[in-house]
């Protein structure tokens, strides 16, 4: 059976790695080591210490610092809600079990991914989208993110310039940003520029937006999603500046 050293043996690339990467290994070191299905931290600290006697641990200048990590690790799954005390009293001794989410992301390999999206900050993200978003992206429901952010930029779009409900679209962006009479252009930048982001608002939108509105679209990776949910934000946040002119 594996163990943190015999997966991670130089305590020097434990150190170095990111707070989500050694959770998904305590993660699955968990499920290995677990015990009437509940696993202790200190499965981990024994692990780190070695058997007495044999040679089988992390240095012992390094173990305190190879047990903060572990620990640090070990309180981002119960934050995360993948690691869960145990109801009743071994619960209340420290004991822990995965918890169905935890079960379902190691059957299906998605942790990573799981990791990648709930370690993006929200702060990266327009208020007026920033809670419903970070939570579709933490799910992984990639397309709702995505769809729910412009369709945002869309309705930012019509407020700010007072258009009709009728106004949507690519169109709408064009008519919003037209170089010479859309109500959010800046007349003061020049004519190629309100030019460059008329294309830009409508390209978002034909590109973003309108393909999920009309068939459905799968997004390849977290990463993917969230450069897109934050352009929308950039989006979001000039209309919000043309808004208070």
């Amino acid at each position: 059976m594996a163990t943190l050293t015999s997966l991670v043996p130089d305590v020097d690339v434990l150190l170095a790695l990111s707070q989500e990467e050694l959770a998904g290994i305590i993660l699955q070191l968990a499920r290995e080591h677990r015990q009437n299905k509940l696993i202790h931290i200190q499965a981990f600290t024994s692990q780190i210490q070695g058997a007495v006697g044999q040679d089988n641990g992390y240095p012992p200048q390094r173990r305190s610092d190879a047990e903060i990590a572990v620990a640090e690790a070990w309180n981002w799954l119960v934050v995360q809600g993948l690691l869960i005390a145990e109801p009743g009293i071994n619960g209340s001794n420290g004991f822990m079990i995965l918890s169905r989410r935890a079960e379902q992301l190691l059957s299906a390999g998605e942790f990573k991914s799981f990791a990648k999206s709930v370690s993006f900050s929200k702060a990266l993200l327009h208020p007026t989208i920033a809670d419903e978003v970070w939570i579709d992206l933490a799910r992984g429901d990639l397309e709702t993110a995505v769809f729910r952010s412009y369709r945002a930029v869309e309705i930012a779009v019509r407020t700010a310039g007072k258009f009709a409900d009728t106004d949507v679209g690519t169109q709408l962006m064009r008519k919003a940003f037209d170089k010479l009479t859309g109500p959010l252009t800046d007349l003061s930048q020049p004519e190629a520029e309100r030019e460059a982001l008329a294309h830009l608002f409508a390209g978002a939108i034909g590109s973003y937006k309108n393909p999920h509105s009309h068939r459905t679209v799968t997004i390849g990776s977290p990463a993917e999603a969230q450069e897109m949910v934050v352009l929308a934000s950039h989006l979001l946040r000039i209309v919000d500046s043309r808004a208070s002119q």
